[in-house]
């Protein structure tokens, strides 16, 4: 996927809080082990992402918002 962000944070996936509407899914970064990212999204688009714990994903970062690719 491309995107023109320039703010990017690679790291595994370490924690998924599942709910009803809403989502969050934490990063842990690959190069600090003390850094984690958190993103919120609604739960439809959480499964059709298909992310899992233990997956790799990266946080593009722009303003206030974080978008996970894989």
């Amino acid at each position: 996927m491309k995107a023109g962000v320039r703010n990017r944070l690679t790291g595994k996936i370490v924690e998924i809080k599942q709910g009803d509407i809403m989502s969050e899914v934490v990063i842990q970064m690959e190069d600090n082990l003390h850094i984690h990212i958190t993103s919120v999204m609604t739960t439809d688009s959480l499964k059709e992402a298909g992310f899992k714990v233990g997956d790799n994903a990266t946080a593009l970062i722009k303003a206030i918002n974080v978008v996970l690719v894989k």
